[in-house]
């Protein structure tokens, strides 16, 4: 087994079935699980079928010319997202999100960027009203952060940053990191209609959940922490050192993904092997309460499958043994963190066998593309006969991005619909399930394998997807 790939998502590279670069419940158990599935699915506004109801739409729309390679973002009514030309050059475009309509375009920039993060999104913050669109675009002297009105484009204020990994919407707020690449690091909470600085602290941190009155922040260092802070002043509520959920040393090099959903905090910190034959750094997932950053559960040594949901929705995970050695796969309730359905190691897991999951979450499904793939039920946890529709990437082998002055960067993935008796990929299927899509107020937008953008109105409320 060699050490999985250091994007931020997770996402280059084979899926971590083998964690490369790129058994009994209880009837409580089994009841517990499909509750869980039931709410997803109300949640989302889906049947249980893989395709929404079509009738349930209320708008839909698509552009497959945008050229899409980072995950979109919405708010204030629109959507944008980073757009890659056939000149090598970024772009922040930003679509009406009820039409579809292109509304303006902006050069963008990766200054400051690592490559493992992929590619930034813009984030849309500030008041209905008055809402901006805060970007990172080429500067004289490194990059700038430039806030736009979110239907003109109207430059607002500008704010040299020299390197970033790009802004983040945080409450009413915009928050990013500046100067990373420099000892004066720090993490700045901005007033996104007029850029002035509400407060900042020292170091590099993202962002991970926010509401009006707090932003929780995972501090990326040697021992990283998380961090509550009050978003008008900007002081502690309370601080959590990564390593006492997960013990031992932890790398950031493996990467790493938060969920958020009602007052939890589903935390992951995927492993990484420093060299041959050394073994894995400490990796797993925790809980944390909002509220006051208590510990609620932890599993060590349980690895996240891509694709697959958001772990505030639904987690399951490939279990790891002390000698690192693959097991079997436990689902656990996100809110809990008691396991609620279990398959062991199955016989023919083949390293290149892709995780693949029907649209409710139903099964679990080992695929090998053009191939019998084998599919489980994760409510019985025996083996599914017959025809399933599961998805998966696209692919796993993306091309990298050529883009100017930026090498390494590879677009966010695209999943895509599969036959599991047979392994063939299904030609026609709607649109992806929203445990990829997630939803913000009943909208679904997402980009296609060809770096199309589509936006779907068919949920109820707002549900974090695969990448957040």
């Amino acid at each position: 087994m060699t050490p999985s790939s250091r994007r931020r998502d997770g996402c280059s590279g084979p899926p971590p079935l083998t964690y490369r670069r790129h058994a009994g419940r209880s009837r409580h158990g089994i009841a517990v699980v499909s509750l869980h599935f039931a709410m997803l699915s109300a949640a989302l506004g889906c049947s249980t079928s893989d395709q929404a109801d079509p009738t349930s739409a209320t708008a839909e729309w698509q552009d497959a010319s945008a050229g899409v390679v980072s995950r979109p973002t919405v708010g204030g009514g629109v959507t944008a997202v980073t757009s890659l030309d056939g000149d090598g050059r970024l772009r922040t475009i930003v679509f009406d999100l009820a039409t579809g309509q292109r509304l303006w375009s902006r050069p963008a920039s990766t200054s400051g960027r690592p490559a493992d993060l992929g590619i930034a999104p813009a984030a849309v913050a500030g008041p209905p009203n008055r809402a901006v669109v805060g970007s990172v675009e080429p500067g004289s002297s490194g990059a700038a952060v430039v806030g736009r009105d979110v239907r003109t484009g109207r430059q607002r204020w500008a704010r040299p940053v020299g390197t970033t990994f790009g802004p983040a919407r945080c409450g009413d707020s915009l928050c990013l990191s500046e100067f990373t690449a420099g000892k004066n690091a720090r993490f700045a909470v901005l007033d996104p209609v007029t850029g002035k600085t509400s407060w900042t602290m020292p170091g590099v941190a993202e962002v991970e959940w926010a509401d009006r009155r707090r932003v929780v922040v995972f501090r990326i260092a040697a021992h990283p922490v998380i961090e509550a802070h009050d978003l008008a002043s900007g002081r502690s509520l309370w601080s959590f050192p990564v390593e006492q959920a997960l013990g031992g040393t932890v790398d950031l090099s493996g990467g790493w993904s938060f969920g958020a959903l009602d007052d939890d905090l589903i935390g992951y910190l995927a492993p990484f092997r420093t060299r041959q034959g050394a073994p894995l750094s400490a990796f797993g997932f925790f809980s944390l309460r909002m509220e006051d950053g208590v510990l609620q559960w932890v599993h060590r040594r349980s690895l996240r499958l891509y694709p697959s949901a958001n772990p505030a929705v639904a987690l399951v995970t490939r279990d790891v043994d002390a000698n690192d050695h693959y097991g079997g796969f436990t689902q656990f309730d996100p809110r809990t963190g008691r396991a609620v359905a279990a398959i062991p190691a199955p016989p023919r897991s083949d390293p290149d066998r892709w995780p693949a999951f029907p649209a409710d979450l139903s099964a679990l499904g080992l695929l090998q593309p053009g191939h019998p793939g084998q599919a489980y039920d994760l409510r019985t946890g025996g083996p599914i006969a017959g025809h399933v529709r599961a998805w998966s990437f696209c692919t796993v082998t993306p091309s990298p991005l050529k883009i100017n002055g930026s090498t390494g960067f590879f677009p966010v993935p695209a999943v895509c619909p599969y036959d599991m008796m047979t392994g063939r990929r299904l030609a026609s299927a709607g649109p992806p399930p929203g445990w990829y899509t997630g939803a913000v107020d009943g909208w679904r937008v997402w980009r296609d394998e060809r770096g199309g953008l589509h936006g779907r109105h068919d949920a109820d409320g707002t549900v974090p997807g695969m990448l957040g």
